[in-house]
């Protein structure tokens, strides 16, 4: 990658005693940003961590001496320096004078955007994703020069800031053959958009902080006309601009839509229920977490729909190595109930590899500790011992599944959510349709499917198996499981032969590790803690959770020392 930063142009604005430092620092390249605060030490900040450039504090000539220097301050307190891409905003005080500068270097980095070169190559919209300072500027750069100058097309940017072209009125060499359209104030910014497409008809436009519901508007209004976008948003995830009421019209909106009967049971869901309006402004987006790491909704309508509905989702995440090169991988996440989102700074990226996806990449990442008392885990233990749940144990054998293809299974009136859990958990070659007609096979409650004569005949004319269950429960689903695989075992694993000469403690043991990973951790996605048991007996607990591929830890002191199974 070429660097271009225009560094000492920026240093030349400030006072001596910030200047020098600076200029024989060994991290100058990768300065961030200068800070200077009236009555305070100046401060130099690098992505290791920020540092005093000396002891003297900063005094209102030393501001002066540097807004001297600059253009005219904006109306939201930004300017530059002219032919560079650096950024000076202002602090004031109450009477309007200036009391902080924050001087942000500005680089122009070629070759960034390799990584989503196929991308900009399909000739969607695209929307970058991150928070403040993690390059969505410098990306959006770096595709308006590509676009314009290798794609050869008509790039016009919405400059709000000048933060993407520069300062001053002849635009930075690093947008190329774009064109840059300059706006008076901020405020302005949606009806500048729409005054670029009437005007200068442009193939691309170019928009950096979409952030309020006129932007959002216009975004909408650009992409209806037919015009490529390529934009930016302050957010980590794509969950956090769902939930943004101003720009999720970005990503086509949502609304609440009442179901009717049938249709609630199709899905195994309530009635009413959180829907996409609209098609998405963008079809594709991108979340940028560092400079190295990327991942790619490739479509942005599907992807909304799998979180409103809390289905698995399937994304990219392409990562840039020391040389360069790119990887790409596949990887999923389990997405949560809308109105129950996990903490948008940890969703789990969970990593395919081969088709085989880990048992542990099916956990939420809301991680609630559960501390079951002796009371409960015995409990536990003499319900999986009862006759309930025996028939999982008693005949297991070693079967291998490898069909031919995978069976489309149609689910009526279950959950859907816990029914794909279940699957990817226990690797089957099943895969769930919406359609009817497509299904091989069709899983429905019990209850629902003998009044519902409609679902019955479209099975008797299609010839479609229909398998029932009374209640969506783990161990209904996986005798559901065993009988349309025409298999004895899904787990894989001889529970017959484990137990088998083991004494009743040891027994015990075995049985509450699998009843804590199957009950707690994948049923109701917790972690847990087993209860207090000897080196030798802990061993055992080891063995059947690394068959699971599940992560586990000791905690506390002998004799109290214990195994927690816990989620990623």
């Amino acid at each position: 990658m070429l660097i271009a930063d225009d560094l000492n142009k920026l240093l030349e604005i400030l006072p001596d005693f910030v200047r020098y430092p600076l200029e024989k620092h060994s991290q100058r390249k990768y300065l961030i940003e200068v800070v200077m605060d009236l009555g305070r030490r100046p401060e130099a900040r690098f992505p290791d961590g920020p540092e005093y450039l000396s002891s003297q504090n900063i005094e209102w000539h030393h501001l002066d001496h540097c807004i001297k220097q600059l253009g005219h301050f904006s109306s939201d307190n930004r300017s530059g320096i002219e032919y560079t891409l650096h950024r000076i905003s202002s602090i004031r005080n109450r009477k309007g004078s200036i009391v902080g500068l924050t001087c942000r270097v500005g680089r122009a980095i070629f070759g960034t955007i390799s990584i989503i070169r196929d991308l900009l190559e399909k000739g969607e919209s695209l929307l970058l994703l991150g928070k403040p300072g993690v390059g969505k500027t410098t990306a959006i750069r770096e595709i308006a020069r590509v676009l314009a100058d290798e794609m050869e097309k008509r790039v016009v940017i919405i400059d709000t800031s000048n933060e993407i072209a520069g300062d001053g009125d002849i635009p930075h060499p690093a947008i190329g053959r774009a064109r840059r359209m300059q706006v008076a104030r901020p405020e302005l910014q949606h009806q500048v958009m729409i005054e670029a497409v009437e005007n200068h008809m442009p193939e691309v436009i170019i928009i950096d902080e979409i952030g309020t519901e006129l932007e959002a508007l216009a975004a909408r209004t650009i992409a209806e006309r037919g015009v490529q976008l390529v934009g930016t948003a302050h957010g980590n995830y794509l969950e956090s601009l769902i939930k943004n009421p101003i720009l999720s019209d970005l990503l086509g909106g949502i609304q609440y839509v009442t179901l009717g009967d049938d249709e609630a049971k199709r899905r195994g869901s309530q009635k009413s229920v959180l829907e996409r309006k609209a098609a998405p402004a963008f079809q594709i987006a991108i979340e940028i977490h560092d400079r190295k790491s990327w991942v790619i909704h490739e479509k942005v309508d599907q992807t909304v729909d799998q979180i409103l509905n809390g289905s698995l989702l399937f994304f990219q995440r392409r990562k840039f190595n020391n040389d360069n090169s790119i990887i790409i991988d596949c990887e999923t996440s389990n997405a949560t109930e809308f109105n129950n989102f996990p903490s948008l700074s940890s969703r789990p990226q969970n990593f395919i590899t081969n088709s085989n996806i880990n048992i542990s990449s099916l956990s939420n990442n809301i991680s609630r500790k559960v501390n079951l008392t002796n009371t409960r885990i015995t409990n536990g233990i003499n319900e999986y011992k009862s006759s309930k749940f025996s028939s999982l144990i008693s005949d297991f054998s070693q079967v291998k599944i490898s069909p031919d293809k995978p069976l489309l299974v149609y689910l009526y009136s279950l959950n859907i959510k816990q029914i794909e859990t279940t699957i990817i958990t226990l690797q089957l070659p099943i895969i769930l349709t919406k359609d009817i007609i497509k299904a091989d096979i069709i899983l429905a409650l019990r209850s629902s499917v003998k009044h519902n004569t409609k679902l019955r005949q479209i099975a008797k004319s299609k010839r479609v198996t229909i398998y029932t269950i009374q209640s969506c429960t783990l161990p209904n689903v996986i005798r559901a499981f065993k009988q349309i695989l025409k298999v004895d075992n899904l787990l894989g694993l001889n529970w017959y032969y484990l137990l088998n000469g083991k004494t009743y403690l040891e027994q015990e043991v075995l049985l509450e590790t699998r009843f804590a990973i199957e009950k707690i951790i994948f049923l109701k996605q917790q972690s847990i803690e087993l209860l207090p048991r000897s080196v030798i007996l802990r061993k055992l607990q080891y063995n059947v959770i690394d068959y699971y591929d599940l992560k586990s830890c000791s905690l506390g002191e002998e004799p109290n020392r214990r195994l927690k199974i816990y989620i990623d």
